[in-house]
């Protein structure tokens, strides 16, 4: 029985990351420099503030996006995090879940925009986020240690790439849910599409942009563990800690720790989204209704 000829797709990716490595040294040096100056900084910032003082101001934080019920939540989920004796890692997961996401953001926003603007990016685009996202997130792992060795860095790269694609998708489905008469009007008035884009496109838009954003940091939040088994530290580095060395208690505390920064995160990017310009409007229609 004959066989198809063997196609070595691997050692293709392999000869690529290799040619990376060797050619863009300068910038991949750069931007490890950069990625791990950011995520130490603002872990330093976090530490510079008592742990039950940096508790109160999320919690109050927390209360005036949402409520009264979320400022109580945040600030029992918090101080429990404390009680645990996981404060410093909670604060380092966070710094590399706002880093990574920021990072992620600022990537998929223009990529949306374009994918919304041109149905040929769109079609490229598209491929490129589903491969993204549907391939194991330990595949990533691998190039990110080959070019930054262990440390933060490679579990930011890797949480980047599995978390954008979300920010990507709902800020090219946001802008294309813009009602055209908005934007012929806008036409009408001699706007310039940069203008068009900024005061009419996104401000409409922004609802799902938010929830992009959403799901952006609630896919972050899901690659700590991974990123801990690379040495980047944090809650990831303590359930990884737990599950290698068979600690039921240990794994379990970290994986609630995970559990409540998720909720917090995940409450206080849907207060923003609620507050947006046209969820307002929405409300003050549906009340007059």
């Amino acid at each position: 029985m004959s066989e198809l000829p063997r196609i070595h797709v691997g050692d293709w990716f392999s000869d690529v990351v290799d040619w990376a490595d060797e050619n863009l040294a300068f910038a991949l040096d750069f931007v490890d420099s950069v990625i791990d100056s950011s995520v130490t900084g603002i872990s330093d910032l976090f530490d510079a503030v008592p742990a039950v003082g940096l508790a109160v101001i999320l919690s109050v934080l927390g209360l005036a996006l949402r409520g009264w019920r979320f400022g109580l939540f945040s600030i029992l989920g918090l101080l429990l995090v404390q009680s645990m004796r996981l404060w410093d890692p909670a604060m380092d997961s966070l710094a590399l879940i706002i880093v990574a996401s920021i990072c992620a953001m600022g990537i998929a926003l223009p990529l949306g925009v374009l994918a919304a603007r041109s149905d040929r990016a769109s079609q490229v685009v598209r491929p490129a986020m589903d491969l993204m996202q549907t391939m194991p997130a330990f595949v990533y792992l691998i190039p990110a240690l080959f070019f930054f060795s262990i440390g933060i860095v490679p579990g930011v790269m890797a949480t980047i790439v599995f978390a954008m694609p979300p920010g990507v998708r709902l800020t090219e489905l946001g802008l294309r849910q813009v009602d055209r008469e908005m934007v012929e009007a806008g036409h009408a008035f001699g706007a310039h599409p940069w203008q068009i884009l900024s005061r009419v496109q996104i401000p409409l838009a922004m609802p799902t942009i938010m929830a992009g954003v959403n799901q952006v940091i609630m896919l972050a939040l899901s690659m700590v563990v991974i990123a801990g088994m690379v040495g980047a530290g944090g809650l990831g580095a303590v359930v990884y800690e737990g599950v290698t060395r068979l600690q039921l208690s240990r794994g379990f505390e970290g994986g609630l720790a995970v559990v409540i920064l998720a909720v917090y995160l995940d409450r206080l990017t849907g207060s923003l989204s609620d507050r947006s310009a046209v969820a307002r409007a929405e409300r003050r229609t549906a009340g007059a209704i």
